[in-house]
């Protein structure tokens, strides 16, 4: 250890004046050698001791310790009269100051560890927390899907609703059909489907028998093995009003107007 570490070692303890008069000698000449790094030392450790006060949380002495230091007074009164010597380093502070600073540090190490525990404690709850709120979104997906499939399945078994068949503009691409409920809605599934280009998308098109113009339905892609099953609850037009169904492809989000050429058509009536 050099020389310049030993003196820094020195330092706290000559702050709370629990060094011996050997030790305070030696380091007091050492700073008055004109040392900068351990004058500033000390100034920050006296700094320390003079906020330890504040971290003393406010009490009341209790009533057992009142009464042990009323039966001292009365035993030294009658002892003599003489009031007891404190004992007093030799560097002129009292003892029960230096034990109180010895507490406030272990206090303000205790207050520490405590708030590490809390912070970990809390950080644990939130994570349960996020964990609870993920599963629950989980269960509400699921049983969203399951709602979904349920009502597919009527649409699909139900004697009311008309199949439609959709057929490819190119021969190479399959056979799309549909099922559409005059009550319970729409569903379009199909097999072997392309995957849509990059940033692209299916969307459904209900060609109005008055009209003749294309109405805006829903968007859907295939899976990745080209599966796909999509319902619409309330088509925007009714069965007897719409001529044909179309499917073409369209950016992201879908489009109000086709951008692009059916790849599916099926007359409906």
């Amino acid at each position: 250890m050099s020389t310049h570490d030993h003196f820094r070692e020195l330092i706290e303890a000559y702050a709370i004046g629990s060094l011996d008069a050997a030790e305070c000698a030696e380091l007091e000449a050492h700073l008055a050698s004109g040392c900068a790094d351990c004058v500033k030392a000390l100034e920050e450790a006296r700094w320390l001791v003079s906020q330890l006060a504040y971290l003393a949380p406010n009490a009341q002495p209790s009533d057992m310790l009142k009464g042990r230091l009323l039966q001292t007074v009365r035993a030294e009164a009658a002892a003599g009269g003489q009031p007891r010597q404190e004992p007093v380093h030799s560097t002129g502070i009292p003892w029960w100051l230096w034990a109180g600073v010895a507490a406030l540090l272990i206090f303000s190490v205790y207050s520490a560890w405590n708030e590490r525990q809390l912070r970990s404690a809390v950080n644990n709850l939130q994570q349960q927390a996020e964990a609870q709120r993920a599963e629950r979104q989980k269960l509400e997906q699921d049983l969203l899907a399951a709602k979904t499939q349920a009502h597919e399945a009527m649409i699909w078994s139900d004697p009311k609703s008309k199949k439609i068949m959709l057929q490819p503009k190119d021969p190479n691409m399959p056979q799309l059909e549909a099922m559409w409920h005059p009550e319970l809605g729409l569903c379009v599934r199909g097999w072997k489907v392309p995957s849509p280009g990059e940033k692209r998308m299916l969307q459904l098109w209900l060609i109005s028998k008055k009209s003749g113009k294309p109405m805006p339905s829903m968007t859907f892609w295939p899976d990745s093995n080209g599966t796909f099953s999509a319902m619409v609850e309330n088509p925007p037009d009714t069965m007897s009003d719409t001529q044909a169904l179309a499917i073409t492809e369209e950016p992201m989000g879908g489009s109000p107007q086709p951008t692009s050429a059916p790849m599916w058509v099926g007359g409906v009536s």
